[in-house]
């Protein structure tokens, strides 16, 4: 195997079978996962679910060739009504779920398989949305969630969205998140159709073998060797994911100011600070009183104006 040897985190990477028209990816996440919910606190089975969606965006991503953002989107009428999870062709990610809580708390006792289902709805669908930069270029694709795992459905949208056949594995607990998948490329030919099928075959089943404990654990050298023994692969360099929402004080101040000042020092008299909260990773920017009147009056003082988050 031709590979670069790293212990670095959040990490994806690509790889390919020497000698079959197959391909595959391989994403961890430590930092990265644990900074987008630094400000969140979802419960046990939802930090899993948003894990392994954070993780199988990054995989989407990684699969294009584009310059953008791409969204994927899960909605349903399950304990999980909402989630999205968001990265760009360079890798940076943010997420969000909603959920009932109170519906979530009875779930705990759930096997996996029931689990994802409650979670997620009998009604549910992915939507898998790509814009891209150049001329505004726009795509979404939308299937049902199908199956007993967001794997699954990502294995359904692939088959549907993309005509190709194609393996996934997801993990996420509160360290970690991780994931891989193995897709089998378009031919022009059937002339090695038979042994193509072997070597698809036997890459699915080592890729199936893999267990949450080592995915989320060892290095991709040590999940290949183990997954993938009998074939020779190329490893490539990898790109470093990271977390970043777009949210930022300069973008709170503006969206303070559309409001107008009347609006806002109302808030300010009822609360005793203005505090807005970024949807996606749930930071929070509270104005105090010197930050509401050097929005509105650029001649206040400066000092202690900022805000805080």
């Amino acid at each position: 195997m031709n590979s670069e040897i790293s212990l670095q985190r959040d990490l994806v990477r690509r790889f390919i079978f020497e000698h079959h028209p197959l391909r595959g990816h391989w994403v961890q996440l430590s930092d990265a996962w644990r900074e987008l919910r630094a400000h969140s606190a979802y419960p046990e089975a939802v930090t899993m679910l948003l894990g392994e969606a954070v993780v199988a965006s990054v995989l989407l991503a990684a699969t294009l060739k584009f310059r953008g953002t791409l969204t994927l989107q899960l909605q349903g009428n399950g304990a999980v009504s909402l989630l999205v999870a968001q990265c760009t062709h360079d890798f940076r990610l943010r997420a969000v779920a909603r959920h009932d809580a109170a519906q979530v708390a009875t779930l705990a006792s759930q096997p996996a398989a029931a689990l994802f289902r409650a979670l997620t709805g009998t009604e549910g669908r992915v939507t898998v949305t790509v814009e891209a930069e150049e001329r505004s270029l726009r795509y979404q694709g939308i299937v049902p969630l199908s199956g007993d795992s967001l794997a699954q459905s990502l294995e359904a949208y692939f088959a549907s969205s993309e005509q190709l056949p194609t393996r996934v594995v997801l993990a996420a607990d509160g360290a970690h998140a991780a994931g891989m998948l193995v897709q089998k490329l378009p031919q022009n030919t059937d002339a090695a159709s038979e042994a193509l099928a072997g070597a698809w075959d036997g890459a699915a089943s080592g890729l199936d073998g893999l267990g949450t404990s080592a995915l989320l654990t060892a290095d991709v050298e040590t999940l290949l060797a183990r997954a993938f023994p009998d074939y020779d692969l190329r490893l490539f360099r990898g790109a470093a994911v990271r977390f970043e929402c777009r949210c930022n004080s300069a973008r709170v101040a503006g969206l303070l100011r559309a409001l107008g000042p009347q609006e806002v020092r109302d808030v300010l008299r009822e609360q005793g600070a203005v505090t807005v909260t970024c949807e996606f990773c749930q930071r929070p920017y509270r104005f105090d009183e010197h930050a509401v009147e050097a929005l509105f009056n650029p001649s206040s003082p400066s000092e202690g104006s900022a805000a805080i988050h």
